[in-house]
């Protein structure tokens, strides 16, 4: 599976202004409902925010990985955000993070397993990383997401 699988460009988003975890995740939840026909603005919200109740996505390094299972949701979706400041994510190694790859995963998929490996290979990659802490559109973020 690729980050292509379930990343449009219209779905990369810069400098996104968010104070905290809980308004990054309400403005993500807009995003994906005005950006995906039939796609519920609290629907995701919900998921998000119970899936972090779990434990943080804050991965590290600046990076966070929200996910969640949406109940008759077709297909994968993946939303970028870089935010213009970074914010506390409660992340695992106590850094705040500016760079969040938002992952929605069909309920009834066998396993997500191989997305998250996806999405997680593009971000351990430092001189990508710093490409995304600097691209100026949202089609050069799409690209530098998307490139082998």
């Amino acid at each position: 599976m690729e980050i292509s699988d379930f990343l449009t460009p219209d779905r990369v988003l810069l400098d996104v202004r968010s104070r905290d975890k809980g308004q990054l995740i309400s403005e993500v939840a807009r995003a994906f409902a005005r950006l995906v026909p039939g796609l519920q603005r609290e629907t995701v919200e919900t998921a998000l925010l119970a899936r972090e109740q779990l434990g943080s996505t804050g991965l590290g390094a600046g990076f966070a990985l929200p996910h969640a299972r949406i109940e008759r949701l077709e297909d994968y979706l993946g939303l970028f955000v870089r935010l213009a400041k970074p914010i506390d994510f409660d992340a695992i190694d106590g850094k705040p993070v500016q760079l969040v790859f938002v992952l929605l995963i069909p309920a009834e998929a066998a396993t997500h397993v191989a997305a998250l490996a996806a999405i997680s290979r593009r971000f351990r990659d430092a001189a990508r990383v710093a490409k995304l802490r600097k691209v100026e559109t949202h089609a050069a973020g799409y690209g530098i997401l998307t490139e082998a």
